[in-house]
């Protein structure tokens, strides 16, 4: 009995121990969207902070994820759609291989940036509970919506949305 006490005592006590430590803040709808930085596939840096002033869309995706690849035509429609100085589309590839990303990318003919988070650091930000998730960000920065799962992107109830925050004034 005291050996079986001693066990779970010892198990349980790193456990309690590691609650002890400061929360992590992942995305919360209504709050400030965690900053990030992060490099696309052609290069570019992409710092979430210097997006203030344009509604931002943040999906994570990768290319093993099925639901991820049937949204993609619908994210690309969407993209094609919106006021390129008002609206940036930030398609994060997550814990994949980006030159998987890259062949795919081709194959489609996506043109929004595909920003490579392959350790999953944004991603924990986020909260991630699965792929695809997508973050709608207002200009102040603000995260407003948060979609679980592929969706249809390129719906008139979409672009509605996305329109009321593109012409919201600062």
């Amino acid at each position: 009995m005291k050996k079986t006490s001693l066990l779970l005592l010892l198990f349980c006590l790193p456990l309690s121990l590691a609650g002890c430590g400061e929360e992590l803040k992942v995305a919360t709808i209504g709050k400030m969207a965690p900053d990030f930085t992060l490099v696309d596939r052609n290069g570019k840096t992409w710092t979430l902070s210097e997006l203030k002033g344009q509604v931002v869309f943040v999906n994570f995706w990768a290319t093993w994820c099925p639901p991820c690849r049937e949204e993609m035509p619908s994210m690309q429609y969407l993209y094609t759609m919106q006021p390129k100085d008002k609206f940036k589309m930030l398609a994060v590839l997550n814990k994949d291989d980006p030159a998987l990303a890259d062949t795919f990318a081709a194959k489609l003919g996506l043109t929004m940036p595909i920003l490579n988070d392959q350790d999953n650091t944004v991603g924990k930000k986020y909260g991630l509970t699965g792929l695809p998730e997508t973050y709608i960000i207002d200009k102040q920065g603000v995260l407003r919506k948060k979609f679980i799962g592929p969706a249809h992107w390129g719906t008139p109830e979409i672009r509605h949305m996305l329109s009321r925050y593109i012409n919201e004034q600062l």
